[in-house]
């Protein structure tokens, strides 16, 4: 008998009946702000302001305005349960992907008749279309945009077919049949596939695929160097579970789409049309993003013109907050596999791990745990840091640590700096590279010195690594080690 694919529903089978992983309630909540605002208390987590705190993903039952529909939240909101969803130790979970990323397994398309995703069908040309009353897309905040897709693995080709693509875009629902994407520019496959139509002022087929097995958002959230161009993403989710992802043609557009997504999205990113992200609010703003600051509204969004909406029955619509756990695990456990993908090629054996914690929401800081063997290795712990930025250049802030400091706790972390850093020789600042633009002090008016244009950065090395020769002055206090502790907890 062949195995059960891997879907977001065989995912949630597997931790519901853990109340720290999973919980639903039946209680009536509002799509517009309060959705959010809820799970805000209960486990968002990440750089969400204060209180907040890691709880379990959320299955809302009950949402207004879409009695049909169920909204999952948080799903990915701890690394422990993202271990526990890919059967993996949390505490390796970057060179898990890693591996995967170099053994990838190719999707493969199955028949209409095996797509859950095609169970329910909705067209553009229906009489009534419209995507704001068939997809329950939360508004995170009072001031946000609109409606958005947060968790929406968009899929797309290059003009001649020859290489395809899946990444995960902010995508706002303007119009009846009409979304705002924002493709950050530079780096992302489906912007220089989308850049090629243009050029040739064609419409881009694409489809928008949500609620996933997490294996497939997480593994689309790479990016170059780590997966170039022409290096298919979903190859990665296959990997995680030795198993490959399914795909169905479009109904209305010619390209793929996810076969056991929950929704998915068909339609074109129109040539050479633009929109205002937040032109049914003036509001200024987009949504929050992983800073933890509502993001500029954008005034020349890309246009997706949407041909039709197709889900499963009894449809989940999942969402994530920006500055949420949720992002850092999406972002920060690709991330670490890049930096451990090159280190490890440049200086192997130096790297033991690397974690990027909440406070970075998964991209502008790293911690890297260094092993030195003798001399010859002192001083190799920076060049580590210096091939993190490379390996990833929305990184700010590299933390460097020696092999006996738990990178996963910031308390431990924080100690190294106290006890093991001084601020006039470990310190390193690199002035004027690039980094993320949704960072606000990265703006030329903070310091026009050295941020000539949006996006550009200072960056920072903390170097708390003991010098080898001085290893003998820094044993931390040892204790006796007792096997079996637990048994005075009984």
């Amino acid at each position: 008998m062949a195995e059960q694919p891997w879907d977001l529903r065989r995912v949630l089978d597997e931790i519901k009946d853990d109340p720290k992983s999973y919980h639903e309630t039946d209680v009536q909540v509002d799509p517009e702000a309060e959705l959010a605002g809820v799970y805000r208390y209960i486990g968002a987590g990440g750089t969400v302001e204060r209180p907040t705190q890691e709880g379990p993903a959320m299955m809302f039952n009950n949402v207004k305005g879409f009695p049909d529909t169920r909204v999952l939240i948080g799903l990915m909101a701890s690394r422990r349960r993202v271990g526990k969803m890919f059967h993996h130790d949390f505490q390796t979970l970057g060179q898990f992907l890693n591996d995967s990323v170099s053994n990838p397994v190719a999707p493969v398309t199955v028949a209409e008749k095996d797509a859950p995703a095609h169970e329910v069908v909705y067209k553009a040309t229906d009489k009534d279309f419209d995507i704001r009353k068939l997809v329950a897309a939360p508004t995170n905040t009072p001031v946000d945009a609109g409606p958005y897709i947060t968790v929406g693995v968009v899929f797309g080709s290059s003009m001649d077919k020859s290489k395809s693509d899946v990444t995960i875009h902010r995508m706002v629902l303007e119009d009846k049949d009409k979304l705002g994407i924002y493709i950050m520019p530079g780096g992302r496959h489906i912007g220089a596939f989308a850049e090629e139509y243009e050029k040739a002022n064609k419409p881009m087929p694409i489809t928008i695929n949500i609620g996933l097995d997490p294996a497939v958002t997480i593994g689309a959230t790479f990016e170059p160097p780590t997966t170039p161009f022409g290096y298919n993403e979903l190859g990665v989710a296959g990997a995680i579970r030795n198993q490959a992802v399914q795909l169905v043609d479009g109904l209305t557009v010619d390209e793929k789409a996810i076969a056991r997504s929950e929704y998915t999205l068909e339609g074109y990113i129109m040539p050479n049309e633009r929109i205002q992200e937040d032109i049914n609010t003036h509001t200024g703003k987009a949504m929050p993003e992983f800073p933890g600051y509502d993001g500029d509204a954008n005034p020349a969004l890309q246009v997706i013109k949407v041909t039709a909406v197709t889900h499963r029955k009894n449809a989940i619509m999942q969402s994530v907050i920006g500055p949420s756990e949720e992002h850092v695990s999406m972002a920060g456990i690709p991330t670490e596999a890049s930096i451990l993908q090159l280190v490890n090629r440049a200086i192997p054996g130096k790297v033991l791990n690397v974690y990027n914690p909440p406070a970075g929401g998964g991209k502008l800081m790293t911690i890297m745990q260094i092993h030195k063997d003798n001399e010859a290795d002192e001083g190799i712990q920076r060049q580590a840091a210096l091939l993190a930025f490379s390996a990833f250049k929305e990184l700010k802030t590299v933390i460097l640590v020696d092999e006996d400091v738990d990178i996963f706790d910031m308390n431990d972390v924080i100690w190294t700096i106290n006890t093991r850093f001084q601020a006039d020789k470990d310190l390193m600042v690199l002035s004027g590279m690039r980094n993320h633009p949704l960072d606000p002090s990265e703006r030329p008016e903070y310091d026009p010195k050295s941020i000539r244009f949006r996006g550009m950065s200072s960056k920072l090395v903390i170097d708390g690594t003991v010098p080898f020769d001085m290893k003998d002055q820094f044993e931390r206090a040892q204790f006796m080690k007792v096997p079996d502790w637990k048994k005075y907890l009984e």
